[in-house]
């Protein structure tokens, strides 16, 4: 009778691991399955910078779902309005990944998939609250280009999924790259890009980020992806396919900048005004009208961008100590010079006040104090609005 007992219950905690053991392989292939695409630039201005979107694939029938944060309405009322308010409003949208790629596909953009070694749970879960997030009453987010746009979207995503794993990973490394230096690199392709960045990023974009902060980016959201451990010591990445290649241009390298071009630049500049004062004052004030319209303008936009928008990038921007909104202010003076008359005694008391302010530039450079990396810009505009105070500091003739 004991031996027949114990047989018995023998018999039953064999059924009952079977039953778990069974539960836990049914939970397991049930599971689906989490990728992360990223798609490489593009050739118009607002695809420079790469995209990315989480996919699903449901266990079974393989239909597989990519949930992409950059999607936006240039046709609903109002976006013109939030864009330059820096009120910008994008969206989730769920749809077949190959639906989502065609675009890709037929610009030539080039699209790889990482696929992440997830639990179960955690699995059903990312799933579970990208549903939720797509459902048009949550879909809309406020975008901010470096810290809460499609890539920083997907890495929060990913961090919940994970219980902050990925955060404590990134946090505490660093490249040294900054918002400006990863900017003016992937919109070098198009010059005036590159110059509207330089000139509009104030010091919040000399500022050293995390790998954390720098998977703003698709790209280096991917690499991070790629050396990223789980909490058990394995890798988060069990495996990456190419899923179109790269036909246009990919990401350009960083490009060294010296400072030296631009000096030489301004003070060659600053030679020919004084030179051309003597001899040919009126083209000089031909030339310098639209010089000074162009600081004016560039400046009170810095102004007021800084004043009346939520575009926190450009506030504090010290380009406007070298592109003052008084440069507007020399116009009149301009148009009597260029007719060959001489300007208001107010006319060179701005022209000295210009000079000075952009001097002045160079004092938070050298003091470090919230360092703005525009030293380029000062040491080719101080030599010219120097040049201007000196060649116009008494009546003409």
């Amino acid at each position: 009778m004991r031996i027949a007992g114990l047989l018995f219950a023998t018999f039953l905690l064999a059924c009952a691991t079977g039953g778990a053991w069974a539960q836990t392989q049914t939970t397991e292939a049930l599971a689906p399955r989490i990728g992360v695409v990223t798609m490489g630039p593009g050739e118009v201005f607002w695809e420079r910078f790469g995209h990315d979107a989480i996919v699903v694939q449901e266990p079974g029938s393989g239909q597989a779902t990519s949930y992409n944060f950059g999607f936006f309405d240039m046709a609903e009322d109002g976006f013109i309005k939030r864009f330059v308010k820096g009120q910008m409003q994008y969206m989730l949208v769920a749809l077949p990944l190959e639906q989502d790629l065609a675009y890709y596909r037929e610009v030539g953009r080039g699209a790889s998939i990482q696929w992440l070694n997830l639990d179960p749970a955690q699995a059903h879960q990312l799933a579970a609250d990208l549903a939720e997030n797509a459902k048009p009453e949550n879909a809309r987010y406020r975008y901010d280009y470096y810290t809460d746009n499609c890539a920083t979207r997907v890495r929060d995503a990913l961090d919940r999924a994970l219980g902050g794993q990925l955060r404590r990973q990134l946090e505490v490394r660093s490249s040294g790259d900054t918002y400006r230096s990863e900017s003016l690199r992937l919109a070098s392709p198009a010059p005036w890009m590159w110059l509207g960045f330089d000139l509009g990023l104030g010091p919040r974009g000399d500022r050293p980020l995390s790998r954390w902060e720098q998977a703003f980016l698709p790209r280096r959201l991917a690499d991070d992806l790629r050396d990223a451990k789980r909490a058990d010591g394995r890798p988060l990445v069990f495996e990456e396919i190419e899923l179109l290649p790269q036909q246009v241009a990919a990401e350009p390298r960083e490009s060294p900048r010296r400072l030296w071009p631009w000096l030489l630049g301004g003070i060659a500049t600053a030679m020919l005004i004084l030179i051309a004062a003597r001899r040919m004052p009126r083209t000089l004030a031909g030339i310098a009208l639209p010089f000074w319209l162009a600081c004016g303008v560039l400046g009170l936009i810095l102004a007021l961008g800084w004043a009346f928008t939520d575009h926190v990038a450009l506030w504090a921007n010290r380009n406007l100590l070298l592109l003052s909104p008084l440069c507007l202010l020399l116009l009149p003076g301009g148009f009597a010079l260029l007719r060959g008359r001489r300007p208001s005694p107010r006319f060179r008391a701005l022209l000295i006040a210009i000079a000075l302010l952009a001097a002045l530039a160079c004092l938070p450079l050298w003091l470090q104090v919230l360092p703005q990396r525009n030293g380029y810009w000062i040491a080719l505009l101080l030599p010219i609005h120097a040049a201007f105070a000196w060649a116009y500091r008494r009546p003409s003739r």
